[in-house]
This record gives structure tokens, sequence and C-alpha cells, in this order.
């Protein structure tokens, strides 16, 4: 199995004039700059347009929604992250031993996870996140499993491992429950032991 490539988070938006693309990256920073400020909830299309400089209009014919504009934020900040596991210094990126690189996906996902929780729940998705965006995580898991030797039905292991790491989880454990990111992050490394050394537990 490949180590995993980019992928497209949404649909592939046809070439930009230069000038709309100069809208969409201010408008992407202001609304970025306004989440920063006042947290996802408060965040409306009037005031990413005033911050930016432009008129509403240009916001709703960019983003066609303010759930538009949420995903296309939480699609940024997924193609950042994704360069940095594909591109980024060890262990999260290449170089490093395949269960290092593990370990270091999982506390990853779950700070971005947690970081961008309020923005995926403005987005308005079902799915925690979009397609694309799962399919690359679970390509990452399932190549890393495969290096590490691991056998049995690997997209299935793969959904395991990734299941903890996503915002409904997450949100019950850390927000509601209140356990330590740290707990979480060490039961997940249990989880992830138990999958590559099954049978090896205390």
């Amino acid at each position: 199995m490949s180590e995993p490539r980019l992928l497209p988070l949404l649909d592939a938006p046809p070439t930009e004039r230069r000038d709309a693309a100069r809208n969409r990256e201010a408008l992407m920073c202001a609304a970025a700059e306004l989440v920063a400020l006042h947290g996802a909830h408060a965040v409306t299309m009037d005031a990413v347009a005033a911050r930016a400089g432009v008129g509403k209009g240009t916001v709703f014919r960019r983003f066609e929604s303010r759930e538009g504009l949420m995903g296309a934020l939480i699609d940024q900040a997924e193609t950042d992250w994704q360069a940095s596991v594909i591109s980024g210094p060890p262990p999260l990126g290449p170089g490093a031993d395949p269960l290092d690189r593990l370990l270091a996906f999982g506390r990853s996902r779950i700070e971005i996870t947690l970081r961008h929780a309020d923005l995926l729940r403005e987005a308005g998705w079902i799915s925690p996140r979009s397609y694309a965006a799962y399919s690359f995580t679970a390509m990452h898991v399932r190549y890393l499993l495969a290096e590490l030797g691991v056998t049995g039905d690997l997209p299935l292991l793969a959904t395991a491992v990734l299941a903890p790491l996503e915002v409904p989880i997450l949100d019950q454990q850390v927000r509601i429950e209140e356990f330590p990111v740290d707990r979480v992050y060490e039961g997940w490394v249990d989880l992830v032991n138990r999958v590559v050394r099954p049978g090896q537990q205390a």
C-alpha cells in the first residue's frame, strides 16, 4: 500500500479570476479572524463581509451559505494538516518508525478535531468531516497499519482506530464528561497497541 496523497476536500472549483481569488482570500482571512475573536457560533455573513470590505452578496456568491463558509474554513485547515502528514517533519510526517507516526497522528488528530469542533458543528455536517477528508485519514492509517505488519481486515481496523478521534466521541468525553485530553490520548494509544500487538497487553 502506498503513502496517501493529498485529496481535494470539496468539488474542485474552476480556475478563479485574479480578483475573485483575492476576494476569496480576503473573505477567508476575515472569517478566520472573526472565528478566533468571537467563536464560530457568533460569526455572521454580514460581519465577514464588513471585515473583508466587500458586499454581503459577494460572500453568498462565493460560499452560497454560512454553512458553506464554515465548511471552507474546515477544508483549509484540513488541507494544511494533510500537508504536514504528507511532507512535514517526523514523527507526523515521513521518516519516522510507523508506530511513532501512528501515535503522532493520533495526538495531532485529537488536537485539530478539538480545535475546530465548533466549526464542524456550525458547518451543519451530519458527518463530522467531508468524505475526502475522512478518506485521507483512513488511507493513512491503513498504510501505517500495513507497514506495521498488522493482519486482518485493515479497512475495518482503521475505522476502529479512527472513530475515537472524531467530534461526536471527543465531544462526549472531553466537553461533556470532562476527561483530560491526556487521558483520551492514552486510552487511544492503548487501543492502537491492542490492534498492533494483539495479546501482548497486561
